[in-house]
């Protein structure tokens, strides 16, 4: 598995810092339902351990913001990272960029959620990975813009096996990029929220 950067594709000017807290922020365990061309999975958010990017995510998603996009790169062994570019490779419009909260304690492990960026640590908008293994040498290592690490916020709870069916897809150059594209697109579909365990959806 070749070692690489978790990095934004296609960042142009970085943008202001914004603090996102209050009104996105979630409950503890909140859950979100990819449901996606290749099947369906399930995650639960930490916002006690990433409170500024699980109400970043969540402002995505209440948005309707991933509806449409697709997992852009695709590396076996390594992650499956999306929630930026339209199938026909356009990117989208984000929200300003959120801190990095890479030393939240959680760690880049098999089935973990967490940000995507570039360079800076300071980056991250609306792109997300999901890591296929565990991998160590994403977490935090030092306050450093070399070491600052990709900040986990939420794990997989319900559908691995759609995970490993996209890690599983035919790759190749598309759009923009010269290699890790799906060849057929992985569309995701919706992602919602998903009402609290043992509570009813409203009719």
């Amino acid at each position: 598995m070749r070692r690489m950067r978790m990095t934004v594709h296609g960042a142009g000017a970085l943008l202001l810092l914004a603090a996102l807290v209050g009104p996105g922020a979630a409950a503890a365990g909140e859950r979100v339902a990819f449901d996606t061309s290749d099947g369906r999975f399930v995650v639960q958010l930490d916002p006690a351990k990433a409170p500024k990017t699980v109400a970043n995510f969540l402002r995505y998603v209440r948005a309707g913001f991933y509806k449409g996009t697709i997992f852009h790169r695709v590396v076996p062994g390594f992650v499956i990272q999306g929630g930026g570019y339209t199938v026909d490779f356009k990117r989208k419009p984000t929200r300003a960029p959120i801190p990095d909260e890479a030393d939240n304690g959680l760690k880049n492990l098999r089935g973990t959620i967490a940000m995507a960026r570039t360079a800076d640590p300071d980056s991250a908008t609306s792109q997300f990975f999901i890591n296929l293994a565990d991998n160590r040498f994403l977490d935090r290592r030092s306050n450093t813009p070399a070491g600052a690490g990709y900040a986990v916020f939420g794990r997989v709870v319900s559908g691995m096996k759609t995970v490993e069916r996209i890690a599983a897809t035919p790759t190749g150059a598309g759009g923009p990029f010269p290699r890790d594209v799906p060849v057929h697109p992985v569309v995701i579909r919706s992602v919602t929220l998903l009402p609290p365990r043992g509570k009813a959806r409203a009719h």
